[in-house]
């Protein structure tokens, strides 16, 4: 911490409490000075900088030089370049095993090393290697041998957390080893960007100056408690601008434990495709349809058949609004919740369906990206459509007195909907024989319809066809 900054809380510290002003004032700030040097004392030795190397290989352009023909030697075509590169983070120890230690860090810290070592807080050096890792969390555990004694963080709560806590950050920031910053928390339950920032988490906000190099390494509490991993910064200039995010260690108990045991962290699965339909425009209006405009939740747009979700009965259409009693946000928080639930215990699903509640009870599959199931074939029906809004129309140039729903996008082109020829665009006016004038209309329809086949009556181009899905 700077003597500025210092300074500064110092100074916060007296106009809030004006009754410092005294006499006592410089014992009270000795009192505080004393307890953070506690923090640093129990945090800095649990926390690790973690050193790694990373073999890069380049394609090398054909060089048609000069010389290459007059020597006889031409080069060969493209060719391969290696070389090694360096990179830096920082990590926690969290278990001691025998003579292994566990150190939880960030999967982008070590996801391509070649090379791993691990430098702790009094200067010792161990070459590690990588337990198991999690780009969906970004998290991984890496491990290394040593007789030695070792200290071991103490996790707190994350979920007791509140807004203005104070935290520390410490780690490596920049190569800077042992550093400790310290700031509050800003807010809870951030919310990745999309991009390369893993969604599968809640964040923790803070202040507490966090730079390259802080990856993996811990926010802790006033009482020296690991609450966080800190894993990114929102830093338009590339550096620190007070914008520091962490994930929850709550976070990452079971993943240390599924880490060790297994070598993975296993998600729970419920098969579905979801999505916010709370924003304006055409989502806004399929709200508006299904009787959920205003109401909290995730929307099914479409399910694997043969998964969780559809051995329980739920259905395309259906809002999920709660499970297992807990109130559900938005789409990422369900996707959050439902990859955190062990697979094979039942959950109970609160879902509006047709504007009316409905109680399922859910048994959790596990995730597996290989698993038949969980194929773009078996997505049904692998369409998304939206309302004939006033927009819409004018938009795709559609006379008002044509009724339906329109295809708004098709999902995969190995869905049923593709493989029968469904296009975006289309219009659909009836499901199995029946008129569809509104998006009630066209879930209904869907839902209901009996038998292997279900017919879509449609309009594309002027022209009324009709096509059949294989359910």
């Amino acid at each position: 911490m700077t003597k500025r900054r210092a300074a500064s809380i110092g100074l916060i510290l007296l106009l809030a409490f004006p009754g410092l002003v005294s006499a006592q004032a410089p014992n009270a700030l000795q009192s505080m000075q004393a307890a953070f040097r506690q923090v640093a004392q129990k945090v800095l030795p649990v926390i690790v900088e973690i050193d790694v190397t990373e073999v890069i290989k380049q394609r090398q352009p054909q060089l048609d030089l000069p010389f290459d023909w007059f020597f006889g030697q031409p080069q060969p075509n493209g060719g391969e370049r290696s070389f090694r590169q360096s990179g830096l983070g920082s990590g926690i120890i969290v278990r001691k095993a025998g003579n292994t230690v566990y150190v939880l860090t960030n999967n982008h810290v070590v996801k391509d090393a070649t090379d791993i070592s691990v430098r702790m807080n009094d200067g010792r050096i161990s070459k590690a290697k990588v337990v198991g890792a999690d780009p969906r969390k970004d998290m991984a555990l890496v491990s290394f041998e040593t007789q030695d004694q070792v200290s071991l963080a103490e996790l707190g709560d994350s979920n007791s957390l509140e807004v203005g806590d104070i935290v520390f950050a410490v780690g490596n920031p920049l190569g800077f080893t042992s550093s400790v910053t310290m700031g509050i928390v800003s807010a809870l339950g951030r919310r990745a960007p999309s991009g390369d920032v893993a969604t599968y988490t809640d964040y923790v906000q803070t202040d507490a100056p966090i730079n390259q190099g802080n990856s993996g390494g811990a926010l802790v509490n006033i009482r020296g408690q690991v609450i966080g991993m800190n894993t990114w910064i929102a830093a338009p200039s590339g550096g620190n601008v007070g914008l520091g995010f962490a994930i929850p260690i709550n976070n990452a108990r079971q993943a240390i434990d599924d880490f060790i045991a297994k070598g993975r962290v296993e998600y729970g699965w419920l098969g579905v495709q979801i999505g916010d339909i709370q924003s304006d425009g055409p989502s806004l209006a399929i709200a508006r349809d299904l009787k959920v405009e205003g109401t909290k939740g995730a929307f099914i747009w479409n399910l694997y058949r043969g998964s969780p979700a559809d051995k329980a009965g739920l259905l395309p259409g259906d809002f999920v609004t709660r499970v297992e009693g807990k109130s559900i946000t938005d789409s990422s928080e369900l996707t959050q919740i439902i990859g955190s639930l062990p697979a094979g215990e039942s959950r109970e699903f609160t879902v509006v369906r047709y504007g009316k509640p409905l109680t399922l009870r859910v048994t959790i599959g596990r995730r597996d990206d290989q698993d038949r199931v969980a194929q773009s074939k078996n997505l049904w029906p692998g369409l998304s459509a939206v309302p004939l809004t006033d927009e819409v129309r004018q938009d795709q140039n559609i006379p008002r007195g044509v009724r339906g729903v329109i295809v708004g996008d098709i999902t995969d082109q190995n869905t049923p909907a593709a493989v029968a020829g469904i296009q975006a665009g289309d219009i659909i006016k009836t499901v199995s024989g029946k008129n569809v004038n509104s998006m009630m209309d066209y879930y209904r329809t869907l839902n209901e319809a009996s038998g292997r086949m279900v017919s879509f009556g449609i309009l594309r181009d002027g022209n009324d066809i009709t096509i059949g899905l294989t359910r």
